[in-house]
């Protein structure tokens, strides 16, 4: 029972963490698209700040899948 409690609270942990930094990219990707674009305020500005994380956020997930992949490869 221990071990499990262990493992659920390092993995709530981690997660936690994870969402910190993602608001703190957040933050720095409104401020460079602030930078560039001028205030967000707009719908356009939104939905294009919208499409721009989410593509950011597609590729990194593609790219860490292909690390994982290549992990368990050399693993075996």
């Amino acid at each position: 029972m221990k071990e499990i409690m262990i493992d659920k609270l390092s993995a709530l942990a981690a997660a936690a963490f994870g969402l910190v930094a993602a608001l703190a990219w957040n933050n720095a990707i409104q401020e460079v698209f602030k930078q560039f674009f001028g205030t967000a305020q707009t719908l356009w500005a939104m939905i294009g700040y919208a499409a721009l994380v989410t593509v950011i956020a597609v590729l990194i997930t593609i790219w860490i899948g292909k690390l994982a992949e290549k992990a368990k490869t050399k693993k075996k």
